[in-house]
């Protein structure tokens, strides 16, 4: 299904260049993996940065450059270091996950409101990274929210509407500090997304604030 929703181009920037951190890379690299429009913008993208490499004037290496990474070659065990990896806890959840999450811890769905789960995701190397699965049942209205940072949400499966569009498989949303909504999910079936999170979702009303603390910020 071709996407209608796509991330802004300054994000497809970030993600050419490795400055996107990694829970919304991840994000996007789903979005990517299976939209041909943004993954040809990365490619441009991936392009200029090269391009530009290319003007860099080159740096000459020290002199003890090489026998420093011997040395390092020499002292790995051959083992991943405990915090490189995602702990192996990948929930029953009942639908097919992305390729981009294979190396991530995934947890059980947890309650979070009435027809609203969630699955907190482990990013190897970076235990802040704030990743989640979100799964909303048919026509359920998530809390009305705002953001501290930005939030990146890929949908997996079934749909949501806002005030700004309909969202179906393969859309990707971003929404900052400047919007305020609340996704409603179809009542054709339920709603799964990927989403990340820089900064935190600060929810409105009084359901909201009661469930604020299972979400952090």
């Amino acid at each position: 299904m071709m996407a209608n929703h796509h991330p802004s181009n300054e994000t497809l920037r970030r993600f050419s260049d490795g400055t996107l951190k990694s829970g919304p890379r991840i994000v996007v690299a789903v979005h990517v993996g299976g939209c041909p429009h943004c993954a040809e913008r990365v490619a441009e993208f991936e392009a200029i940065g090269g391009a530009a490499l290319d003007e860099v004037a080159p740096v000459d290496m020290s002199d003890t450059a090489y026998e420093h990474l011997m040395a390092r070659v020499d002292a790995w065990d051959g083992k991943a270091d405990a915090d490189t990896i995602a702990v192996p806890r990948r929930a029953e959840l009942g639908i097919r996950l992305p390729e981009a999450l294979d190396g991530c811890g995934v947890g059980p769905w947890r309650w979070i409101g009435p027809g609203v789960r969630w699955s907190k995701l482990e990013v190897p190397g970076d235990p802040q990274a704030n990743l989640m699965l979100l799964k909303v049942a048919a026509g359920r209205k998530l809390p009305e929210h705002t953001h501290s940072g930005r939030e990146y949400t890929q949908v997996l499966s079934g749909s949501f509407a806002d005030e700004r569009g309909r969202y179906r498989p393969g859309d990707m949303d971003e929404a900052d500090s400047d919007v305020q909504h609340q996704p409603i999910v179809d009542a054709t079936g339920e709603c799964v997304c990927l989403a990340a999170l820089e900064g935190h979702m600060r929810l409105r009303g009084f359901f909201g604030r009661m469930i604020q603390p299972l979400l952090g910020g």
